[in-house]
């Protein structure tokens, strides 16, 4: 059965993180989408008939000239080992999630859809979840009609560098996902596959308003989707 691709174009940043890499491709061969429209550093090459690439400056983003989009997509994110400073790790996971936001809400996104992470909280003591707290807090200053939090535990990837602790994170999940029960159940490992399909299957399946995604949230809404 063809499905039949709609009018509407998604906006996606972080393509090229752990679950960006996933998510666009399943944005532009879902069918639910004209063009998606992907900003990076960096170019690619070899990209499907209905995918933009731009490589541009998140530093100016509100200069780059964007089409009309409806959807956006955000999985902008990196490591404190990664970026060498707080300062650094602040400038991509909220100066260039919240340029996201803005630049999406300029070009009239409606709904936007956020990898966050589990625990995020704009008043605790641990930087990493402030700073992913104060990004989802200035997104839902924009004025979005549907704003989607996605926040999973730890991901499940394959990863181009070394991280030996989530390496043995993930070796040791078949054992103690199960044991994650109730409230706990939160913190339980995903793979970045059903990350990327929750947050497709949030921008289609929520009703308007500002919505928490767990672990729970995720399992439903990638289901909805289909894998």
């Amino acid at each position: 059965m063809v499905r039949r691709v709609s009018g509407r174009v998604a906006l996606v940043t972080g393509a090229t993180g752990a679950v960006g890499q996933a998510l666009w491709p399943l944005l532009a061969a879902s069918g639910r989408y004209r063009q998606v429209v992907v900003l990076a550093r960096r170019p690619q090459e070899d990209l499907p008939a209905n995918v933009e690439w731009r490589a541009v400056d998140f530093e100016r983003l509100a200069d780059e000239p964007l089409p009309a989009v409806d959807d956006a997509f955000c999985a902008l994110g990196t490591t404190m080992k990664r970026a060498g400073s707080r300062e650094a790790f602040r400038k991509v996971d909220f100066e260039y999630v919240l340029a996201t936001g803005r630049a999406a809400r300029a070009a009239g996104a409606t709904r936007f859809v956020l990898n966050s992470s589990v625990g995020a909280d704009p008043g605790t003591r641990n930087f990493y979840l402030k700073v992913k707290g104060e990004a989802e807090a200035a997104l839902a200053e924009l004025g979005f009609t549907t704003l989607a939090l996605v926040r999973p535990s730890l991901l499940l990837a394959e990863r181009d560098e070394r991280r030996p602790g989530e390496e043995v994170a993930a070796a040791l999940a078949p054992l103690f996902n199960p044991l994650l029960r109730g409230g706990l159940s939160r913190y339980k490992a995903v793979d970045v596959e059903t990350v990327a399909r929750a947050m497709l299957g949030a921008a289609h399946e929520l009703p308007a308003g500002r919505h928490v995604l767990e672990h729970a949230d995720i399992l439903r809404l990638a289901g909805a989707v289909g894998g």
